[in-house]
């Protein structure tokens, strides 16, 4: 994993990073971090509160121009409390992506879940990650950044062929 500064850009991905999965929880909103906070508090409050020996699961995060890749890595025997997950969320999907302001190693997404339009279901869904470093969390943050604006050319291409 790159820990360099400066910006990233959409020539940078894919770029991976070795998280912690503190979990998901709904949101209340599309974007922004007043609709992250209540999730992350709620999810670092439970992380925290964990009996001693247990442990968050550890992923892999990709950042590509599609999207979010996850997968856990299990790293030896004690860790096979966890199932194998994979877990891939469009471009489309995700609505934001910021490096937590009170816990900095923390990154969180929104994802608009696919049933939207099923009444009386919150489609707003926050994913939450402690990442090695604040350092590492910025990356992040700055690698969905460079995939969203490589999307939003992607999409005036078409519309300006349509």
């Amino acid at each position: 994993m790159s820990e360099k500064e400066g910006p990233v850009t959409v020539d940078d991905l894919p770029m991976s990073f070795q998280v912690k999965y503190l979990g998901q929880s709904d949101a209340r909103g599309l974007w922004g971090i007043k609709h992250t906070r209540k999730p992350v508090d709620q999810m670092v409050a439970v992380a925290k509160a964990l009996p001693p020996g247990q442990i968050l699961p550890i992923v892999k995060l990709t950042i590509t121009v599609d999207g979010v890749h996850l997968e856990t890595l299990n790293h030896g025997a004690s860790r096979d409390e966890f199932e194998h997950m994979t877990v891939f969320f469009n471009i489309e999907s995700i609505s934001y992506g910021v490096q937590d302001l009170v816990y900095t190693r923390v990154f969180s997404m929104i994802i608009v879940k696919d049933n939207a339009d099923v009444k009386g279901l919150n489609p707003f869904e926050c994913h939450a990650f402690v990442c090695e470093s604040r350092n590492a969390a910025r990356r992040l943050t700055y690698s969905l950044a460079a995939a969203f604006q490589d999307y939003s050319r992607r999409v005036k291409e078409m519309q300006a062929s349509a």
